[in-house]
């Protein structure tokens, strides 16, 4: 019988290896890795043959899952592993929805434990808060992929100014889940402009009609048009007794540790990178 050629994720090489040597299958007498690619000779497998696979990259997974830092997050990495599975053994690049912050970090740092994957998150500018990660393998990468779409929405905001949560509010309105919805910035009386995925710009255009009580209208524009202010840095020099983040915290925004103890174990202050 002719060998066929299927593709497997390196991370699981060394299991499939042995499911190999411990199954009858018909194997090629020159059993071989193609470096770069990892891909293994093997007869087409029988449905125990890719039910013993399948475990087998739950138990990696699994692995992984056990170095996250933010419990609060591992559904939502674990998902992002199993695509990010996917997407290598069919050599194609997958997208998440925008992520908060948290999951964010520990999707990354997760993924990038995966020898054969690439990771690359976007946002729409440098300080994007919620990106979306697209996972694939590293030569299938031609450019950052298209993933992202950014709206204008104005209105006469001089008398009636609106927050971040009223746009908010008046986008999930029309229907769309907060998913596919990245970072609102607001433009003062002149609106908002907010990052979006690329297939919901024409129902939102056509949908939203009012930010509160405000008349509003929604125009695509390019994301090199957001206008979005730098961050203010300061820099100080300091000697602390440790490297925690409550005292790295404590010195640089001059407030007690304890505050912000209770901060973080809210997740409402953690580092990125």
């Amino acid at each position: 019988m002719a060998a066929k050629t299927i593709g497997i994720p390196s991370l699981v090489r060394s299991v499939a290896r042995a499911f190999v040597v411990s199954h009858p299958l018909h194997i090629t007498s020159n059993l071989s890795y193609h470096s770069r690619l990892g891909y293994l000779p093997l007869t087409a497998p029988t449905s125990s043959g890719l039910c013993h696979l399948t475990q087998a990259i739950k138990r990696d997974v699994d692995v992984l899952l056990k170095g996250v830092g933010d419990k609060n997050t591992i559904e939502e990495v674990k998902h992002i592993l199993e695509m990010a599975g996917r997407a290598s053994s069919r050599r194609e690049i997958l997208h998440t929805n925008f992520l908060t912050p948290p999951v964010l970090k520990e999707s990354l740092l997760a993924v990038e434990k995966l020898a054969d994957v690439k990771a690359v998150a976007q946002g729409g500018y440098p300080q994007a808060e919620r990106c979306r990660i697209s996972v694939g393998v590293p030569d299938v990468f031609s450019s950052d992929p298209d993933i992202l779409a950014a709206l204008s929405i104005t209105g006469n905001f001089g008398y009636q100014p609106c927050s971040h949560g009223d746009f908010l509010g008046a986008i999930l309105g029309t229907g769309i889940a907060r998913e596919k919805v990245g970072d609102i910035i607001l433009q003062g009386e002149k609106g908002a402009q907010i990052i979006i995925v690329p297939e919901l710009v024409d129902f939102l255009i056509s949908s939203l009609d009012k930010v509160g009580n405000v008349s509003v209208s929604c125009e695509k524009i390019p994301l090199i048009a957001l206008d979005y202010e730098p961050p203010r840095t300061k820099s100080f020099r300091t000697v602390e007794a440790s490297l925690r983040v409550d005292a790295l915290a404590s010195a640089g925004f001059k407030v007690s540790r304890s505050k912000l103890v209770d901060l973080i174990r809210q997740y409402l202050l953690f580092t990125l990178f």
